[in-house]
């Protein structure tokens, strides 16, 4: 009887649910975001200690390991600016008038863009000099903000329409280059070829995340949110149906090679390393392959997260549900233990100081790949303790300055 009255309540919950548009927090969301946000770090520590100067993903030169340590963190930026907008979607079920919303996302934007010239890139550099600034995926996220900030004023099919037409044809302007533009081909760079634009004689700003199609995904993400009102069996299905056509459809455009990403594949001296060009898709900028190969398993696998309890959800959810924290946080602490490390070994850090990218820090420095995931595993479960005081007081406190962390 009690079991009978638990899931009565449960079904009037979804159902006021789907009614009102408001719901509770879905822990496989904040989970998913979680998991991509760990693997992120993955990514950046393996910068910052790696003693590898060429591509993982070359095949020319990489091995299996390497290979798949890099690939697996492909998943990371898409899943990261989908999801943030599907939370873009939640947030607007919550009582706000759309004007309200708008003036939120715009101002968030601006946030984000500002943190990524900023704080982000004193974490990668520790130095102030802005001769060289790089766009990545917050940027990205902060403008694809300012843009959903227009586009939220549409109905939701209209945004989601307008994000997966962005996704699907943006390939078919590849064959446009900024010098085809003149001398506004810098706007080329940042809005879809990306590069290294050079202006005011020595200044350097790297486009490495072009707005479209990034636009195009937060606005398919916010579409996506819709999909949460639904009862939870309702939804799950249509999260397997929906992951997996995306999946098939990879795999099937990826097997006709002929659009979808500028990087053809092609058979290999074995199985596996022809496998591996054959998912070898390009991220810079994203293609629609890539986006294809990498949301349509993330989405898929939600469903299966709804069942994973206990200490490994709470783990993964407190990073999902403070990312823009974890973010900011984790790539100035490794970048500290790269620097407290080549003390200890008596090394001059003085290269850690500079504007050279940490993975083109010179051959003397760097570990193989065994130290690089001991030394992630360190920084993630370092941080573990410290985004849970903050998801916690995210949620005790409602201060307006925490919705912009």
């Amino acid at each position: 009887m009690f079991k009978d009255a638990q899931t009565l309540q449960g079904k009037e919950v979804k159902e006021k649910a789907v009614v009102t548009g408001i719901l509770p927090r879905i822990d496989s969301v904040d989970f998913l975001r979680g998991i991509v946000m760990v693997l992120m770090a993955l990514d950046h520590v393996r910068d910052f200690f790696t003693n590898v100067r060429y591509d993982p993903l070359d095949l020319s030169q990489t091995n299996e390991a390497l290979f798949l340590s890099r690939w697996i963190t492909h998943y990371c930026a898409p899943t990261f600016v989908f999801l943030a907008g599907t939370g873009a979607f939640l947030s607007s079920t919550r009582g706000k008038t759309k004007p309200e919303i708008s003036k939120f996302l715009f101002t968030r934007g601006l946030w984000l863009i500002f943190l990524e010239l900023t704080v982000v890139r004193f974490g990668w550099f520790f130095n102030f000099d802005y001769t060289l600034a790089i766009g990545q995926v917050i940027w990205a996220i902060g403008w694809s903000m300012i843009a959903l900030s227009v586009l939220i004023y549409l109905p939701v099919t209209a945004i989601t329409i307008f994000g997966i037409v962005m996704i699907a044809v943006h390939n078919l302007f590849d064959g446009v280059t900024p010098e085809q533009l003149g001398n506004f081909g810098w706007t080329w760079q940042i809005l879809h070829s990306g590069g290294n634009i050079i202006f005011a004689g020595n200044y350097i700003f790297i486009a490495a995340y072009p707005l479209v199609p990034w636009i195009g995904v937060m606005a398919a993400g916010f579409g996506f949110g819709k999909i949460l009102l639904f009862e939870e069996e309702k939804r799950n299905k249509i999260f397997v149906s929906l992951g997996l056509g995306l999946t098939f459809a990879f795999i099937v455009i990826r097997g006709i090679n002929i659009y979808g990403d500028s990087n053809s594949w092609t058979s290999q001296n074995n199985f596996v390393f022809t496998l591996f060009d054959f998912i070898d898709t390009t991220k810079y900028p994203p293609s629609l392959l890539y986006l294809l190969m990498t949301l349509g398993p993330a989405i898929a696998m939600l469903p299966l997260l709804e069942k994973v309890k206990g200490f490994v959800n709470k783990f993964f959810v407190t990073f999902g549900r403070v990312p823009l924290f974890y973010y900011i946080i984790h790539i100035p602490l490794a970048h500290l233990l790269a620097l407290l490390v080549a003390l200890v070994i008596g090394m001059n850090p003085e290269f850690m100081f500079n504007n050279t990218p940490p993975w083109l820090w010179f051959d003397e420095w760097g570990y193989s790949l065994p130290i690089v995931y001991l030394v992630w595993i360190c920084v993630v479960m370092s941080l573990y303790p410290l985004n849970l005081w903050f998801s916690k007081l995210k949620k005790r406190k409602k201060s307006w300055w925490l919705s912009y962390l």
